[in-house]
């Protein structure tokens, strides 16, 4: 029961002690990056948009062209017997 107790008041220690100072353009630095960083996430959410919709106009042309889901015809005709 000793280590919770000492944790506790190690925390008091802590939170009774001088507190550091805090920069005045910290706000602002803070918007800077956030507005940065959203940015950077739409620009990202765009290309991989982008490439997807690339992918699945580049699939249905070639779909289109080779027609994948008709059967190839027979390039050998069967043997003629018992004419």
């Amino acid at each position: 029961m000793k280590r919770p107790v000492r944790r506790e008041e190690h925390v008091r220690q802590m939170l009774d002690g001088p507190h550091p100072q805090v920069p005045a353009d910290l706000a602002e630095r803070a918007t800077e990056r956030g507005g940065r960083l959203l940015r950077r996430h739409r620009a990202a959410r765009a290309l991989a948009l982008t490439v997807l919709s690339l992918a699945v106009a580049a699939f249905m042309v070639w779909a289109v062209v080779t027609q994948p889901w008709q059967v190839a015809p027979a390039e050998t005709t069967p043997p003629l017997e018992g004419w």
